[in-house]
């Protein structure tokens, strides 16, 4: 007896000869059997294939086609600042700052920062041994630490150069990333150094003009123009540099100022330093000298003085005062350095810098009267300006006689060479003070008036003087007219008490007088005698010829045309004739 299964069987067999019936067979090709063939099996799986392919290529089509339409917006350019986890934080670049004709001072150069993830590196020991390898800067203790610790991030080093990228890459641990960065960069070196600053690791601003203007070259994304010049900057340098070590003095400082406008064209502190690689310099280096040092300043405040008495009204150019003998206030006596022992006008109490006639002068006018002048030109007050490390002058507890006298003639208040070049240019741009900027001013400000025009020209006869008779001889430069006054002061000992050899010496005034452009202040700390000198170091030896050198050095880069006649040889003196002797 057959089974179904032997009857379908039998049924399926063909005998030679035999007709194929369609509808017998056809059940043994059934259509469950067609589709899980091989064949088409392979079929389906290549048609998934190709649509997958075909996703892929359209969406990278599109993709590509709109980053040459708008760029890729997703990625960032700048470095990310670190925020607890999130390395995502992107901050702007720092901005240029450069000078007056364009010449880049401060910049930024992409780098890379290299940091890591703790929690990635399975082994600190042997990561940090490969790093220190690949960077021999490194510390192995401090590096191993910080792989060791159980942060998510930490800095392990700034600005990698392309070969330490490289080396680091070939280490392979995962724990390792890169990250954009910026390096700034000063292309100047020394040159600006006080003025523009530096900044930190992080290149966030920390001194100068970086400080300063961290919001406006970050946020603000702008580009600072500087009122100063690289070329004139350079040459005052130098030449503030070759006075110090020919005096030997521990440093300086010189400022020069455009007296119509404020601004700034030259400041240097001496010593200074390089801040692309300001970690090796001394600390007296970084003081800036010209901004943040206060320093009595001797005699060269005998010019305020001079024209708070012509000012006051109480006092013309014509009085006289008797200078034969010491004035003796309470405990203090009050001596001329190189006594004329007579009767001085005006004029000359200034040329031959009496002191007995300036504190004469001083005590006419009164003590409140003279505070409140000084306060307006600006002597009294820290001055508003660009940069952060700015001095506050020091000032009497107690203004009464004592201390107008000694005021008069440059005792018992210190200023820093910024608060006593912008004074003597209001002194005598025809008597208007403007705060000072190093900064490129496209609008000059109005400024306040402190003196007047009559007053002004007085003024500016008077400090030529002191330069063609007096002891500011050796700053005059042929064809320039410069006229200014020369200030020794004794410095104070850790004690409280002068020392006599141990002097600040200076000379502050402007050039050309006949039609004043710009004010300049030239400051040496400790200058020594020299043969040279005969044994002297008073500023008429050393800051004196220094300033000179410095005005016959910059005055054709500033565009000065020599004058055809000096001007003494005008005949438009306000002072009358015969009364200076």
């Amino acid at each position: 007896m057959f089974s179904r299964r032997d009857k379908d069987v039998n049924d399926a067999i063909i005998l030679p000869g035999q007709d194929i019936n369609i509808k017998k067979i056809s059940h043994s090709l059934r259509e469950e059997d067609l589709l899980d063939s091989p064949i088409e099996i392979g079929r389906n799986r290549i048609f998934l294939t190709a649509v997958v392919f075909l996703f892929l290529f359209i969406t990278m089509s599109v993709r590509l086609f709109d980053i040459s339409l708008g760029g890729d917006r997703s990625y960032k350019s700048y470095a990310p600042r670190k925020a607890d986890n999130d390395i995502t934080k992107f901050m702007l670049a720092r901005q240029d700052i450069v000078d007056r004709s364009g010449t880049i001072i401060a910049t930024s150069l992409p780098t890379v920062n290299l940091y890591a993830n703790p929690k990635m590196i399975f082994h600190p020991d042997e990561t940090a041994k490969k790093l220190v390898e690949a960077i021999p800067s490194l510390n192995y203790d401090r590096v191993y630490k910080q792989l060791s610790s159980k942060k998510t991030f930490v800095y392990i080093m700034h600005n990698l150069t392309p070969n330490e990228q490289y080396l680091v890459n070939f280490i392979g641990d995962p724990g390792l990333s890169f990250e954009q960065g910026e390096k700034r960069v000063y292309p100047q070196g020394e040159l600006f150094a006080h003025v523009v600053g530096l900044t930190d690791v992080d290149n966030k601003g920390v001194a100068g003009l970086e400080k300063g203007y961290e919001k406006v070259l970050t946020e603000e994304h702008k580009k600072i123009t500087l009122s100063l010049d690289a070329g004139i900057q350079d040459t005052t340098r130098r030449v503030l540099k070759e006075g110090i070590d020919e005096f030997s003095a521990i440093g300086g400082a010189a400022v020069v100022m455009n007296v119509d406008t404020g601004e700034i064209v030259s400041m240097v502190s001496l010593p200074d330093f390089d801040p692309n690689n300001f970690g090796s310099s001394d600390v007296d280096a970084l003081f800036n000298r010209a901004t943040l040092g206060v320093y009595e300043v001797g005699s060269v405040f005998k010019l305020f003085n001079t024209a708070l008495a012509l000012e006051s009204g109480k006092i013309k150019v014509t009085d006289t005062f008797d200078a034969s003998e010491p004035i003796k206030l309470a405990k203090f006596t009050v001596t001329d350095y190189h006594g004329e022992n007579r009767v001085l006008t005006v004029p000359e109490i200034l040329v031959y810098s009496s002191n007995i006639g300036s504190a004469k002068m001083a005590l006419e006018v009164g003590p409140d009267a003279q505070k409140v002048f000084l306060s307006k030109l600006g002597l009294l007050n820290e001055v508003p300006f660009d940069i952060p490390e700015l001095g506050r002058p020091l000032t009497p507890a107690v203004w009464q006689k004592i201390a107008a006298a000694t005021v008069s003639y440059g005792y018992g208040v210190a200023v820093t060479p910024l608060h006593v070049v912008t004074a003597v240019s209001a002194l005598v741009n025809g008597g208007v003070y403007r705060t000072p900027t190093i900064i490129k001013r496209d609008v000059v400000p109005e400024g306040d008036r402190v003196l007047s025009k009559e007053n002004s020209a007085l003024m500016r006869e008077m400090m030529r003087m002191v330069v063609v008779n007096g002891s500011g001889r050796n700053a005059d430069v042929v064809g320039y007219n410069v006229g200014g006054k020369t200030g020794t002061a004794e410095k104070l000992s850790q004690h409280g008490r002068y020392v006599e050899r141990k002097v600040r010496t200076s000379f502050a005034g402007a050039f050309p007088m006949d039609d004043p452009q710009y004010a300049i202040m030239v400051m040496l700390d400790e200058p020594k005698a020299t043969s040279k000198t005969y044994g002297f170091n008073t500023s008429g030896w050393n800051a004196v010829p220094t300033a000179g050198k410095i005005i016959k050095a910059i005055a054709p880069q500033l565009n000065l045309r020599p004058r055809e006649r000096t001007y003494e040889e005008t005949e438009q003196s306000l002072i009358p004739v015969g009364l200076f002797n």
